[in-house]
């Protein structure tokens, strides 16, 4: 919605620099001590690549991309991770999950196929399939770096993420006034305060804590969600070879992260 009033690479630099600007005031407040050496390498390789290019090739994508195709590709996020994490050494990739992180490709290939049959452009859905593979990277890249305090690792981020986000709106030669109305501040507001300021931090805590794998599960919800809001709000309907691409994907993600059931150990011989 937020790319209705304001130009898409513009609107992310606003609510990146809001976030850096809050979050970074919340964490001199609270006394958490901003990342240095290694953990500050980490840090701000997350934010170029989850609140730079993630967020910038999301809203730019969003242009054309439905909502809820959109978030479809970020369901693969869980298996983007999982593969990424075995190649950087940070967790074990089992056969399971690389049958599941194929079978949600396919998944992925279908909704293409369901949404170029709309005319949706194909350039937009690589961008977004792109920024879900950014934000698939940035988890390891957090990961790999020491354990440090959520908000302050956000606020550095964010700051990242907002430079980036400012150079592709000078190179896309966009409109960068500050909005006039109600329907410009609406969104990026919303999204600073729900989004960077509320879910990004809770994400980067749990990051710090659970396996990075299970961590990126949370994205499995986000299609139902978006499908559904996307449908009553701005009355989106997908082909229906996407809606069959998405249960793919979805059946692929529960089906390769979810715990194998142990076998009951066998009672001890005489």
């Amino acid at each position: 919605m937020g790319n209705e009033a304001v130009p898409p690479f513009w609107a992310a630099t606003l609510r990146l620099a809001l976030a850096a600007v809050l979050l970074g005031a919340i964490a001199r407040a609270t006394g958490a001590r901003f990342p240095r050496g290694a953990a500050l390498r980490g840090a701000l390789l997350f934010g170029f690549f989850n609140f730079g290019v993630n967020l910038g090739l999301l809203y730019w994508g969003e242009l054309r991309v439905p909502s809820g195709v959109a978030a479809v590709f970020y369901a693969t996020n869980p298996l983007s991770t999982g593969l990424l994490a075995a190649l950087f050494g940070v967790e074990r990739l089992d056969a399971r999950k690389t049958v599941a992180a194929v079978a949600a490709m396919a998944g992925v290939a279908i909704v293409f196929a369901g949404e170029l049959s709309l005319e949706v452009p194909a350039i937009a859905l690589l961008a977004v399939f792109a920024a879900a593979t950014a934000a698939a990277l940035s988890n390891i890249f957090l990961k790999r770096a020491p354990r440090q305090a959520a908000i302050p690792v956000n606020a550095v981020g964010a700051c990242v993420g907002a430079l980036v986000c400012l150079a592709a709106s000078v190179l896309a030669g966009e409109d960068r006034a500050l909005p006039a109305t109600t329907a410009g501040w609406g969104p990026i507001l919303y999204l600073t305060i729900a989004g960077s300021l509320g879910a990004y931090v809770i994400y980067t805590w749990l990051v710090a804590r659970w396996d990075i794998t299970k961590t990126s599960l949370v994205g499995v919800t986000a299609p139902v969600v978006a499908v559904l809001v996307g449908a009553v709000v701005k009355g989106e309907r997908p082909a229906t070879i996407t809606l069959l691409g998405a249960a793919l994907v979805l059946g692929a993600v529960i089906a390769g992260l979810r715990t194998p059931r142990r076998a009951k150990a066998e009672p001890a011989s005489g």
